[in-house]
């Protein structure tokens, strides 16, 4: 296994732009991985993107955000406002509003969904995340459900089985609109970050798991 990081000066934030299309999305996919760099003695800024956030779904949102991010040493949260399960139908304003967003972060990192996700909020982030932001490192999380479209990740976040149990808990603390799904467990959260950390050969276990197309790899030689 080759351990990837960002280079970045000395002391400088680590920059990232976490995009979801629903108001747990970011945390399902990458919230212990979230967890695990906001632990360590970097600073981080992240910019916090929900396209489908309003009445319950918004308050949730940004409770969860407060709560999660609580280490960073920026936040900026934004909601979007749009349909949820209809932004394909909404495609011109959820455009320019990444386009917004284009001006407002410059992230070394964007999370967003991956592109092959069966679910038509999330594939439209993800398409959009790519036509957006052509320099950084876009890192696309992934989301388990019935549908059954886990694809096969190929760069892992091992988590310590505290930032792992924290996680859970904070999706079920957080998320009460969600807990009557029959998908939305600690079982199943745990299932999937204990398959992938098999992969990785986590030495706790568990992982998350995300599909890096473009990687570029510059080593340094003393």
């Amino acid at each position: 296994m080759l351990n990837l990081v960002p280079s970045l000066e000395d002391g400088s934030p680590l920059r990232l732009l976490c995009i979801g299309a629903h108001s747990d999305d970011l945390e399902i996919g990458c919230g212990g991985t979230l967890l695990s760099w906001l632990g360590s003695s970097r600073p981080v800024h992240v910019t916090w993107v929900v396209l489908t956030a309003t009445g319950e779904r918004a308050a949730e949102a940004r409770r969860s955000a407060t709560d999660l991010l609580d280490r960073a040493s920026a936040v900026d949260i934004v909601l979007g406002d749009f349909a949820d399960g209809f932004l394909p139908s909404q495609y011109e304003a959820v455009k320019a509003f990444f386009e917004s967003l284009k001006r407002r972060a410059a992230p070394d990192i964007v999370l967003t969904h991956r592109l092959e996700d069966r679910h038509q909020d999330h594939r439209l982030a993800a398409e959009l995340s790519w036509n957006t932001w052509r320099d950084q490192l876009i890192l696309e999380y992934e989301i388990l459900k019935y549908e059954g479209d886990l694809g096969q990740p190929n760069l892992f976040v091992p988590l310590t089985e505290p930032i792992a149990q924290r996680k859970s808990a904070h999706l079920l603390r957080h998320f009460g609109s969600q807990r009557s799904k029959s998908w939305f467990t600690d079982e199943n959260f745990t299932a999937l970050a204990r398959l992938r950390g098999l992969e990785c050969r986590s030495p706790s276990g568990l992982a998350e798991a995300f599909h890096g197309r473009k990687l570029r790899l510059a080593p340094q030689f003393g």
